[in-house]
């Protein structure tokens, strides 16, 4: 599913294909806890759910992080 999202960081917007469902995109938007919503995202894909922060920026920003 297309899902886009503006970075808080740097105000562009992107678009990403990840390997989530409608249902999990609901139950993120009633509360769900986003881990507990996408357990089968990195926490890559899930930082660009909740903040639009790729991976790739926020190593560009912050540098790499350990997992």
């Amino acid at each position: 599913m297309n899902i886009t999202r503006t970075s808080i960081f740097t105000n562009i917007t992107r678009t990403l294909d990840l390997p989530v469902t409608q249902e999990q995109i609901n139950n993120y938007a009633n509360g769900t806890l986003l881990q507990n919503a996408f357990p089968n995202l990195s926490p890559d894909d899930r930082e660009f759910i909740k903040s639009g922060v790729t991976g790739e920026e926020w190593n560009e920003l912050f540098g790499h992080m350990e997992e």
